[in-house]
C-alpha cells in the first residue's frame, strides 16, 4: 500500500474529496519546483507528512462559521481543512492569510482546479481587521506566545485556536502562561510522536 492509499484509507472521504486531494498533491509537486511550499525533501511523505497532519486539526474545529488560517503558505492545515470540510463540513467558511503572493496565486490556482471556494487575504495577519473567526489555526508559523496575539485578535469570544506543535510545545506552553491566561486541551499528534495539537479558547493577557 502506498503512502497515498494509507492515508486515504484514514481519511475514509469521498471520491469526490479523493480527486480534489490528488490534484491538489499534482499541483504542489510542480509548483514546489519554482517557489518554496515545503521542504523538497519532505515531499515524498507530502500524503503523510503534510496531508495527514493537516487534516487532524479538523476534526477539533467547529462546524459551522469562519475558519482563519494564518501563515497558509502551501496550504497547510488551511487548505487540507477546506477540501476535506466540502463534505462533511459544508456551513464553514474558510480564508486564508499569507503575506508572499506568489504563494497566494498557487492557493488561488489549487482552489479554482478543486472547486473549493475560499477567501485569500494577501497580508501580514497583524495588519488584517479583526475577523470574530470561530476558528484560528496555524503549522509551523511562529512561537505560541506570538500566535495568542493573532488568535486573541482575530477570534470570537467563543472561537477556538487550533496549533499544530512539536516536541517542544511543554516549554511553549509554559513560556505562553507567563503573558497570557488561556484555556487548553492537548491532544496527540496523528503524525508527531512528540508532537500535539494544541486547542486553545478563552484567551486573556495577564
Amino acid at each position: 500500500m502506498t503512502a497515498r492509499d494509507e492515508v486515504l484509507s484514514r481519511l475514509n472521504v469521498s471520491r469526490e474529496t479523493v480527486a480534489r486531494l490528488d490534484t491538489y498533491a499534482a499541483l504542489l509537486t510542480k509548483w514546489n519546483k519554482a517557489i518554496n511550499l515545503v521542504a523538497p525533501a519532505t515531499l515524498p511523505d507530502l500524503w503523510s507528512r503534510h496531508f495527514l497532519d493537516s487534516a487532524q486539526v479538523l476534526n477539533h474545529g467547529p462546524k459551522t462559521g469562519l475558519w482563519l488560517d494564518i501563515g497558509t503558505g502551501g496550504g497547510f492545515p488551511g487548505l487540507i481543512c477546506a477540501i476535506l470540510a466540502a463534505d462533511t463540513a459544508p456551513d464553514l467558511t474558510f480564508a486564508f492569510v499569507e503575506s508572499d503572493r506568489r504563494k497566494c496565486t498557487f492557493l488561488s490556482t489549487v482552489l479554482r482546479e478543486t472547486g473549493i471556494k475560499a477567501n485569500i487575504h494577501t497580508a501580514r495577519v497583524e495588519t488584517l481587521d479583526p475577523c470574530a473567526a470561530q476558528a484560528l489555526s496555524a503549522r509551523a508559523l511562529a512561537p505560541l506566545t506570538t500566535l495568542l496575539e493573532y488568535a486573541e485578535r482575530h477570534l470570537a469570544p467563543t472561537g477556538r485556536a487550533l496549533f499544530l506543535k512539536g516536541a517542544q510545545h511543554e516549554a511553549e506552553l509554559a513560556k505562553a502562561l507567563e503573558k497570557w491566561a488561556f484555556d487548553v486541551q492537548k491532544h496527540p499528534s496523528e503524525t508527531d510522536p512528540a508532537g500535539a495539537l494544541l486547542t486553545i479558547g478563552n484567551i486573556t493577557r495577564v
